[in-house]
């Protein structure tokens, strides 16, 4: 039977059918994925994070972006990359975030929940650890990701990746986010100064 092969992030190519009867080999490359959280303005943080971020496939934002500037700078920075974004409690003006998150592709703002399949990953994302927990207690899920609370972690319930990224706030101290690798399934913590 015809199958689809997945070569990069979003690029598929249709192979033909396998008269062997063996099924095609897979050498899928690896998703990085950065992941960050409560921004809450803070340019400073954000410009040096983003630097850091610059071979990440995919950028995932858990809330807490605050001011309209900052989805700006976000969009300027993803430079068409993939970036999701879900509210948190401090969103200012969200009808001119919206409107400046339209001026940039690949933004998705997904409201207070993202439901993303990526790499064969099922991911949720939103603000709340709460909810998060509740999420990742589900089982449909491999990875979820939430901030509001400012302290990065990384954990499990059951089968699922629990992960908060940290802040670029810098409201605790310490400045972090996280990349997630969606082959080794491996977290890594980076603090920027």
């Amino acid at each position: 039977m015809p199958s689809l092969l997945r070569l990069a992030p979003f690029v598929l190519i249709w192979l033909p059918e396998d008269q062997s009867g063996s099924e095609p080999k897979r050498d899928v490359a690896a998703v990085k994925i950065a992941v960050f959280s409560d921004t809450h303005d803070n340019i400073w943080k954000l410009e040096r994070a983003l630097g850091l971020m610059a071979d990440a496939d995919i950028l995932i934002h858990c809330g807490d972006l605050c001011s309209p500037f900052v989805m700006k700078r976000l969009g300027e920075a993803a430079q068409g990359r993939p970036l999701h974004v879900v509210w948190g409690n401090n969103e200012g003006d969200i009808r001119l975030i919206c409107q400046i998150a339209g001026q940039y592709s690949g933004i998705q703002l997904h409201g207070e929940l993202a439901e993303l399949e990526l790499d064969e990953l099922k991911l949720a994302v939103n603000h709340y650890p709460d909810i998060a927990r509740s999420l990742a207690a589900s089982g449909f899920y491999d990875l979820v990701c939430y901030g509001h609370d400012h302290t990065a972690y990384q954990g499990a319930v059951g089968d699922c990746i629990l992960l908060n990224p940290g802040e670029l706030m810098g409201l605790n101290g310490k400045t972090t986010f996280a990349f997630f690798d969606t082959q080794s399934r491996q977290i890594e913590f980076v603090e920027v100064r």
